[in-house]
């Protein structure tokens, strides 16, 4: 059942964990949010993730606001969006304030290297899940896209932005067919 004091305290959790990018966001929101309040479903964690990346701003706060507004209207959507900020706010107000004393230390540039290795498997974890499904559609056209997008950016740095927007344009002519849902 929804709450607002859930949706500030599970966005403020995710908020606080969500290092190494806005990507780490989609197994964290969909551990919280799909599997166990059952708020939303995969497809619409996806969505979300995909419309909150090609918006301006953060990827984490765009989603947070969407979330927001579909369980709560407006003040679900800023109640997500204040969880969302809170936590990079108070962190890096203490950094800022020891900004000196962190900035040489070894023992903190070691700990964020191994925070970026667990966001990485995290990323990693994602990717596989996605094309575990695709590939278990069986189905041409949504393979050829990841295939190709992969491609396309890891092989001929394409930027990733063009790539989606071009997947983009490829999903809406050539994908409206249900059987590729």
């Amino acid at each position: 059942m929804f709450s607002y004091w859930k949706l500030f305290k599970s966005t403020f959790m995710i908020s606080m964990f969500t290092v190494g990018g806005g990507y780490v966001i989609i197994p964290l929101m969909k551990s919280k949010f799909v599997d166990e309040f059952h708020w939303i479903s995969d497809e619409e964690t996806l969505d979300m993730v995909a419309v909150a990346q090609s918006t301006p701003g953060i990827m984490a706060v765009n989603t947070a606001i969407m979330l927001g507004w579909r369980m709560g209207g407006i003040a679900g959507a800023l109640t997500g969006m204040f969880a969302t900020i809170l936590p990079p706010l108070i962190i890096i107000s203490i950094v800022a304030s020891f900004y000196d004393l962190t900035a040489s230390n070894e023992y903190v540039k070691l700990a964020l290297k191994g925070m970026q290795c667990g966001a990485t498997a995290l990323l990693l974890n994602v990717a596989v899940d996605l094309l575990k499904k695709q590939f278990s559609k069986k189905l041409f056209l949504p393979t050829a896209i990841i295939i190709a997008t992969f491609v396309a950016n890891v092989f001929f740095d394409v930027n990733i932005m063009l790539l989606v927007a071009i997947d983009g344009v490829i999903g809406f002519f050539l994908m409206r067919d249900e059987k590729y849902s």
